[in-house]
């Protein structure tokens, strides 16, 4: 390799000079097309980076486990290969018939004069675990095979649910592995004829009579071989180089000093943060990267801002669900000056950032999955405050499913002033929400009933009633579909995976076959 760039420096000069250029002028060119203001409309018509073009980049966890999965697939292939081939090693070593095999396993081995062998085995007594152990292919083959099992098993869903620590710290075994699969190949176990040794004994003349290898004055002499050189830097050299440029960037941008301006402890041990940070520009329903160096150096968690972009500061709720999460609670719990040091990351892009991009929306979520519209919902406030006359959407219906009457607590201040809002300003109907309470006994359902004539819920203070169970999702997307028969619906949900199965068949089932009329298109937030 540093031959060959000592030879080839200048065509290499060239080829990046010229595969940077071509770079920087498309990056310039799409920046210049995506936010000149003279492409505005351009825009309008064409679309730019809009829903149905960056959907497919919302699934980059799908495509990551899409990769650990054939990863895992071929790496099995892999190890069943070469214990197929080691067999055939060893009884090629031990086989005294004299045949072609026998005789390329008795070739010269390391210790030997010329280093031509072929057969790994160097010996009838060699056992196959004694040369995985010994040879450098087998030793990091077993290696990066054991970080890859430790990854696979510790990013099994319950072990990232409820021990997440464990399962990010061995996520980052690929350092290992990614260093063994490098120099995986050095050993040289699968070998080829040199090409000198090819010009004097080549197999096409000499393999049929190898008896005569020895004879000095046949055409045919011993055939040397030499171990393939490594390849797999061909395929991870630029990945890698991306991750590192990622890390430093990442680096970079979570160095820049962060303010917390205000902390919050809400019912059902929610911790809201609000926080400044030079620079900061934010999105609806985008998240953000949190580290704190008193719990963590290495520990980076992802939370949905719940602020609205036209708000002068950043929030985000975090709710006891681990160690990390709730050994920062604690943290703040307990200290109160000077304030423990938090760094961030971000703010990155989601498929809620489309909400606007609809006539119609239909937000559901499972309780803290109410995040994302936190944030939805104080930006409409806003808007409405504004007179804003570029909202596209018409109305939103927000579905909100929780276990206990403690977690509506924290988001009922921005859902009465929302009521309040929209009463005035004669839009009563824009904003349609619905609460349910799944967990729930007789005592609270009964005193529910009991105070069912007041003005407003006797358990969240607000106009709408609680609804207590789950909703009915065929009355609930019927309802809409009759409501709205031409509109564009987007369905937006932050919860489980069986919420999520649900409600796509329900899109796809409620949307009509004529494109002209209403279509339900379904959007998940994935972490």
């Amino acid at each position: 390799m540093g031959n060959w760039l000592v030879n080839h420096w200048l065509s290499v000069l060239f080829l990046v000079s010229w595969l940077g250029l071509n770079i920087f002028l498309f990056v310039y060119a799409f920046l210049n097309y995506e936010k000149s203001d003279k492409y505005y409309y351009t825009r309008e018509i064409l679309g730019f980076c809009n829903r149905t073009l960056r959907k497919p980049l919302d699934h980059n966890l799908t495509f990551h486990k899409l990769v650990a999965y054939m990863i895992c697939i071929f790496t099995v292939i892999h190890i069943i290969a070469h214990l197929f081939n080691f067999e055939r090693y060893r009884r090629s070593q031990q086989a005294m018939d004299g045949s072609l095999a026998s005789v390329l396993s008795s070739l010269s081995h390391p210790e030997k004069e010329e280093d031509s062998w072929l057969n790994p085995i160097q010996s009838p007594n060699m056992t196959v675990m004694y040369a995985a152990f010994t040879s450098i292919a087998g030793l990091t083959g077993v290696i990066a095979t054991v970080a890859l099992v430790l990854m696979v098993t510790s990013a099994m869903e319950f072990i990232r649910r409820n021990y997440f620590e464990l399962f990010w710290y061995t996520h980052h075994l690929f350092i290992v592995y990614i260093i063994c699969l490098g120099i995986h190949g050095l050993g040289g176990i699968v070998r080829g004829q040199t090409e000198e040794s090819l010009g004097e004994s080549h197999p096409h003349n000499c393999s049929h009579s190898f008896h005569e290898w020895d004879n000095h004055e046949g055409s045919c002499r011993h055939p040397h071989f030499a171990g393939h050189p490594p390849e797999s830097w061909k395929w991870i050299l630029a990945p890698i180089a991306f991750y590192i440029f990622e890390r430093i960037l990442r680096f970079y941008r979570s160095q820049q000093k962060v303010v917390i301006t205000k902390v919050v402890m809400h019912p059902s041990n929610v911790l809201e943060l609000q926080m400044r940070k030079r620079g900061f520009s934010m999105e609806v329903g985008q998240y953000i990267f949190v580290n704190c160096p008193s719990i963590s150096f290495l520990e980076w968690h992802p939370f949905t801002l719940t602020s609205a972009p036209e708000e002068e500061f950043f929030s985000v709720h975090i709710r006891a669900a681990g160690d990390w999460t709730r050994n920062l609670i604690r943290t703040f719990e307990q200290q109160h000056s000077p304030m423990p040091r938090i760094e961030v990351d971000g703010p990155f892009g989601t498929v809620s950032e489309d909400v606007f991009q609809y006539e119609v929306a239909v937000l559901v979520g499972a309780g803290i999955g109410v995040t994302p519209f936190a944030s939805i919902l104080k930006s409409i406030w806003y808007k409405f405050q504004r007179a804003d006359n570029k909202l596209k959407t018409q109305k939103i219906y927000f579905y909100w499913i929780c276990r206990e009457t403690g977690a509506f607590a924290w988001f009922n201040n921005l859902l009465n002033s929302l009521e309040q809002e929209m009463e005035e300003l004669g839009k009563m109907d824009f904003l349609n929400y619905r609460l349910f309470l799944t967990g729930w006994d007789s005592n609270i359902a009964g005193h529910a009933a009991l105070n069912f004539d007041r003005a407003t819920d006797i358990l969240t203070g607000l106009k709408q009633k609680t609804s207590f169970g789950r909703p009915m999702w065929d009355n609930e997307f019927s309802r809409i579909a009759t409501a709205h028969p031409k509109s564009a619906v987007g369905v937006f949900l932050c919860g489980p995976r069986t919420l999520a199965k649900s409600l796509r068949k329900r899109c796809q089932r409620y949307s009509s076959l004529d494109p002209r009329k209403v279509q339900f298109y379904f959007n998940k937030e994935t972490f």
